[in-house]
Formats: structure tokens, sequence, C-alpha cells
């Protein structure tokens, strides 16, 4: 076992039914992915990227695989308890569609993950908002907030908890090329500042440039 890899996935299947018809998505999977590493992985629609993404973070079991270890843990064979524990302990998630609740505050929605583990979250939330340059956003609400802006909530949420592993499956997917690059250096400077591992999908080639080392999907297979 190598102790400096966040993931390690071998020989990983999954296939989806439906109506009884089988649909294999990913064959034999191989990723590796260091402590501290910023990796992006590319590839058409379809191709597995999110598939592969939801098993990493543990939201989704694979079909079969010879092991897919997560921040040092064996996730094959976890209960439904301990799969959460370490979503909530070790893992951070950044979407597409951002996935704030719009009824509370911004400050309230960043502080979601601390209330979950019992830890106090003033101190922490304020100084990550100023952080992402939205102190002065705190007692709004996500509708009022521009849908970069909205990105940047759900990134200071993903990663106020200081997660080991951040996954962001098209975390600009929504945005306009400056607040798409805006967000791009906002996961480069939470990776440089605080050492977190970062596994992130995209279509956009402009947007891998920052990454340690880009990967390409195609047809449910790492190409690189």
């Amino acid at each position: 076992m190598n102790d400096e890899l966040m993931i390690d996935v071998r020989d990983l299947h999954h296939a989806y039914t439906h109506g009884g018809v089988v649909e294999p998505v990913l064959h034999g999977i191989g990723l590796h992915v260091q402590r501290g590493e910023f990796v992006v992985v590319m590839g058409p629609s379809g191709c597995g990227k999110t598939t592969l993404l939801n098993i990493i973070g543990l939201m989704l079991t694979p079909t079969r695989a010879e092991t897919v270890r997560v921040a040092g843990c064996e996730t094959l064979g976890l209960d439904e308890a301990l799969r959460t524990r370490l979503r909530r302990d070790a893992l951070g998630f950044v979407f597409q569609r951002f996935n704030l609740l719009r009824t509370i505050s911004v400050r309230r929605n960043v502080a979601l993950p601390l209330g979950l583990r019992g830890m106090a979250a003033d101190g922490p939330v304020d100084d990550l908002l100023a952080r992402v340059g939205l102190a002065g956003m705190a007692h709004k609400k996500p509708g009022q907030l521009s849908v970069g802006q909205q990105q940047r909530v759900a990134i200071a949420r993903a990663v106020v908890g200081r997660p080991a592993l951040l996954l962001a499956d098209e975390p600009t997917g929504n945005l306009d090329s400056a607040n798409a690059a805006a967000v791009l250096d906002l996961l480069s400077e939470v990776h440089r500042a605080d050492g977190q591992t970062i596994v992130m999908i995209t279509h956009n080639e402009q947007l891998a440039v920052q990454a340690d080392r880009v990967l390409h999907m195609r047809d449910g297979r790492i190409l690189d």
C-alpha cells in the first residue's frame, strides 16, 4: 500500500441497468492520484467521467473492482454508515449546478459541513468568505448572487472543513469565460495554499492548464 496515494483505483468496472438491459460504462479503469496533486479528467459526454467521480466520491458503488482506496481507506465493502462518515470527514464536492440551499444565507450554506461535524463555524466561515471575495455577501441568499458568486460559495462550502480530497464535476459548466477563469484561479489557489488534492472534470481544455496532470477518457477507459 502506498501512503502517498490519495486515490488508488484498480480494475474498476461499472454498468447501469435500464429496463433489463445492461449498459457497461467503465471498463477496467486504473487511476492513481498522489496526495496534494491537482488532476483534471477530460473527455466527451458519456465517456464515464462523472460515473468515475461518483464512485471515488462514494456516491455510487462499482459493479466490480480490485480496489477503490480513497484517503487511505479501502471503500469496497464499507457499510453506508462508514461511507457517509468518510464522505463527511475527508471529501469535498463542487458541482456544476452549485447545489446550494436557496432558503438560507450564504454564511449558513458554507457552514453546513462544519455543523455536520459538530465544529464551530463563525470564524472559519467568515475568513473563507473574505478569501473568496464574498465578505459582504454573508447574509444574502444564493438567489441574490450572480452565478459566478454562487459557484464561489459552493467552493467555499466544499473546502471549509479542509477535506483531504476535493472532487469537482464540471464546476465551470454554467459560467461564462471570465467567471470560469476566476473559479479555476480559486481552485488553484486552494490547491497551492492548502495542499488539497483535487480531481476536476471538465470539457474545457483552457481550464486544464493549471493542473499538475491531465487525463483523457474515452468509451469508459483512461487513455493516458
